[in-house]
């Protein structure tokens, strides 16, 4: 393995609100080593456990809120219109359902599995996709799950065998070459056991049918044929290129006027930000996000209090925010 980054005791969940301070402040923590394996070419947290990874009904972490991220999820199910069609899909883990009634409404097919699935619709199944099932789908759909999975090809590798080692598969995962071009300190985080870009896929599968980036740059996506997968190995070619200056915009934010002083937006850049200031002695009032599920909850690690919009919060207009 070669060492790319570390951070210690990050919080394990940065989505779980706690109802008080010091509940938050105590949250469980873990560390971050950010390793290349040098036979696989794959990178990954070779400090994360899986058992501590146990979510509940107080993580809150959807982002279909944002009309920006409403939008993003139509041009996902574009992609998969043209490249799996609308019949006999599952999407494994699927969470509170949103993408997949979202899907239902555009008329496909779908069966959703997801063990901590609350919601009422029946076309979701509260456990694991496996061969119970007891037919093959078309194609799998898998947004956002594989960076969470330790040993991500396994896990792969027994979604083929449970679709009987065929049909197409969608993968959409945060893409670590723009994490890496951006700096972007705060999409390294403990809940992200993986961390992937396209050559990897081009190494793990013998057959993509459609490959790219989207959101931004900050997600990138991938259509495979299951019955093609294969172990990767690593290829000096597309070995990464860490930035030796990852954590320059955060460390160089020596001064913060103390007043006041808010965090604008309470998911990852948040909880990290504050965490890393905190930690060189500066403190913040208050986190404010646009999520009405966190309001009156407290962030985790640092024990800030969630506030509304900034609309609701005028009296801030005059002080420093931070996002």
């Amino acid at each position: 393995m070669r060492v790319l980054y570390s951070i210690d005791q990050l919080s394990i969940f940065q989505n779980r609100m706690y109802d008080t301070e010091s509940e938050a402040k105590d949250c469980p923590k873990g560390d971050v080593l950010l390793v290349e394996n040098l036979q696989t070419g794959l990178v990954y947290n070779a400090s994360f456990r899986t058992e501590l990874m146990e979510y509940d009904e107080h993580y809150q972490n959807e982002q279909a809120v944002s009309q920006l991220f409403h939008e993003h999820l139509e041009s996902v199910y574009k992609i998969i219109e043209r490249s799996m069609g609308k019949e006999d899909l599952v999407e494994v883990g699927c969470g509170k359902g949103y993408f997949l009634e979202l899907l239902l409404q555009h008329g496909v097919k779908i069966t959703g599995f997801d063990p901590a699935y609350e919601g009422i619709n029946t076309r979701i199944e509260r456990h694991y996709f496996d061969k119970s099932f007891g037919s093959k789908a078309n194609g799998l759909i898998l947004r956002h799950v594989l960076e969470r999975i330790q040993e991500p090809v396994n896990f792969l590798m027994r979604l083929k065998e449970a679709n009987g080692g065929s049909g197409l598969i969608y993968i959409e995962v945060p893409n670590f070459d723009w994490i890496c071009s951006k700096r972007a300190w705060f999409d390294i985080f403990y809940e992200h056991a993986n961390y992937f870009r396209l050559a990897d896929f081009d190494r793990m599968f013998d057959n993509v049918v459609e490959s790219g980036e989207f959101f931004g740059g900050q997600y990138l996506y991938v259509v495979a044929e299951l019955g093609s997968l294969k172990i990767p190995k690593y290829d000096e070619q597309t070995c990464v290129d860490f930035p030796k200056d990852f954590l320059h915009f955060v460390l160089k934010k020596k001064r913060i006027e103390q007043k006041n002083a808010a965090i604008w937006g309470g998911a990852s850049k948040g909880v990290i930000f504050s965490l890393i200031k905190m930690r060189e002695g500066i403190i913040f009032n208050t986190v404010i996000d646009i999520n009405p599920a966190k309001q009156g909850k407290f962030l985790p690690a640092t024990g800030l209090k969630f506030r509304p919009q900034l609309k609701h919060y005028q009296r801030l207009l005059q002080d420093r925010i931070y996002g």
